[in-house]
């Protein structure tokens, strides 16, 4: 099983399916409204908005599971866009560790470094569908542009 055979709910009702993503490098974060990190939407967004036009996207996934995101799907979409204009694909609230892990992400701890310690945990994901790295929560999205610009 590889990164492309797997699909996840956008926060709106569309389904991504990662196969339609080959041949184009994404990163896939973790995130949280309220966490300390929230700031970094800014960057992702800068990212996406720079990149995407050569095939290049960020998938946010909000989690609760330190306990900094809002309780539904639709005011955690609307806190992102409304804060710090987010435009780039939000799924549903999923689980990133426990026995409810959403299946994407169990899938990348086993691809790198097990536990999801904290909010916006970041992978990048090569035009094959390999993960290029693993950026801890306090990597900030410059400091992985550089990482991007090479996938590209």
């Amino acid at each position: 099983m590889g990164i492309y055979d797997f699909s996840v709910q956008e926060n709106n009702g569309q389904t991504i399916n990662f196969n339609e993503l080959q041949g184009k490098p994404f990163l896939i974060v973790n995130t949280a409204s309220n966490c300390g990190l929230a700031p970094q939407f800014t960057g992702l967004e800068d990212l996406y908005q720079k990149y995407q036009d050569q095939g290049f996207t960020i998938i946010g996934f909000p989690s609760n599971d330190f306990k900094q995101e809002l309780a539904s799907n639709e005011a955690a979409a609307d806190y992102c866009k409304v804060h710090y204009g987010v435009t780039f694909p939000m799924t549903k609230i999923v689980h990133v560790n426990g026995a409810e892990t959403t299946p994407v992400f169990k899938y990348l701890k086993s691809q790198n470094g097990g536990l999801i310690k904290w909010n916006f945990t970041k992978f990048l994901i090569d035009q094959n569908g390999d993960l290029i790295k693993r950026f801890a929560p306090i990597t900030t999205p410059d400091k992985i542009e550089k990482y991007i610009v090479d996938a590209l």
